[in-house]
């Protein structure tokens, strides 16, 4: 492992921590499914409270999210089903690399997101204008770039019809 941590066994549990703007917004606990010590992929219900619809996609109750972070790339990939199985598709989160240690995954939101329907017919770049509002370019323009960068890498991905190599 690159961070000089050992990699998590599959079945243990750890918390989920979003953080947003230094503040922790979501903390939920997930199952680890593996841990190659680079993507740590964990599996969880859906955590908010009650139906969160953007439009494109509902998120609500029953839905089972299995997330994958990455300890060196500036992502999270979050395939999303339906309580039934059904997959509803991918919501992507740039984020800073995951610090993953004492029972926790922490993940830095960056307010740059990627949708992509299950059938891989949209591919919706969100967040763009609250990206714009928040100051990191100014505050961390290594960070911006980074981000900027992340988005447009899992875009090409995605439209190239080569985002699931992200997660296979």
């Amino acid at each position: 492992m690159t961070d000089g941590t050992a990699a998590l066994a599959a079945g243990c549990t750890l918390t989920v921590s979003l953080v947003k703007a230094g503040r922790e917004k979501l903390a939920y606990p997930a199952e680890v499914v593996a841990d190659d010590g680079l993507r740590i992929t964990v599996r969880a219900p859906w955590a908010a409270d009650g139906v969160r619809d953007f439009g494109f996609v509902r998120f609500e109750p029953g839905d089972v999210f299995t997330e994958h972070f990455w300890r060196d790339r500036w992502y999270a990939v979050k395939e999303v089903r339906s309580g039934e199985g059904v997959l509803k598709g991918w919501y992507c989160d740039v984020t800073r690399p995951a610090v993953v240690g004492d029972g926790r995954i922490v993940a830095e939101d960056l307010d740059l997101d990627l949708w992509v329907s299950a059938d891989a017919s949209a591919v919706l770049r969100l967040d763009e204008d609250e990206f714009a509002a928040s100051g990191l370019a100014e505050r961390d323009p290594r960070a911006a770039s980074e981000a900027v960068d992340a988005l447009d890498e899992l875009e090409l991905l995605a439209r190239l019809g080569k985002f699931w190599q992200l997660i296979d």
